[in-house]
């Protein structure tokens, strides 16, 4: 199976060195000297990664025979993809692989549905599960312990105790629109009732 591990971002200082948004709970695996990774596009890669380190808290990577800044310009944006094996399992139990994660169903404690994980995004500071709700619409979900209190893949369901607004703010902003239209429509036939009629 090929999962996206990375995706590079800009050059940093002369040398061939690029900045990288990580996309792994395992880069030292995925992205240690010598992995030799799958590009997309296609066309530059594959890349193997000659050095690494962290800079500022930065991920700092630099590939064979890219030696200058302007050949690691030419590799911005690219993804970084990894052959990962469909039943590998991270070392630790509280740590899980995006494939592993998508489609899960989404639950309440209550057990009321949510919906269904369609996207992980790693961001800088957290990940977020982007979830499909029954009624079309999406909600973002950060996959952190106060929120994500259990992920059973046996059930495949995340169980979640999110707090007031995360899921149902905008139906509530819409409930609120709605009540608020309303009410100066009431207002509104109040005032044309008591307003006298013109005879002319």
């Amino acid at each position: 199976m090929q999962l996206v591990v990375a995706r590079i971002g800009r050059a940093h200082g002369i040398k061939g060195e690029v900045t990288v948004e990580v996309r792994t709970d395992e880069p030292e695996l995925r992205l240690g000297p010598g992995a030799v990774l799958a590009t997309e596009p296609a066309s530059t890669g594959p890349l193997t990664v000659e050095t690494g380190r962290v800079h500022s808290g930065r991920l700092l990577l630099r590939f064979e025979g890219v030696k200058d800044r302007t050949g690691a310009e030419a590799l911005r944006n690219t993804l970084l993809i990894a052959d990962v094996d469909p039943e590998a399992v991270p070392e630790d139990p509280e740590e899980f692989y995006d494939h592993q994660l998508m489609d899960l169903d989404v639950v309440l404690q209550d057990g009321t549905d949510v919906g269904r994980i369609t996207e992980i995004l790693h961001l800088p500071s957290q990940d977020l599960f982007v979830v499909a709700r029954p009624d079309g619409s999406e909600v973002m979900i950060p996959f952190v312990e106060e929120i994500v209190s259990e992920i059973d893949l046996e059930e495949q369901r995340a169980v979640i105790t999110p707090p007031p607004g995360l899921i149902d703010g905008g139906q509530a902003d819409t409930e609120a629109d709605t009540e608020a239209g309303d009410e100066a429509e009431t207002e509104a036939e109040t005032e044309e009732k008591a307003a006298p009629e013109d005879k002319g």
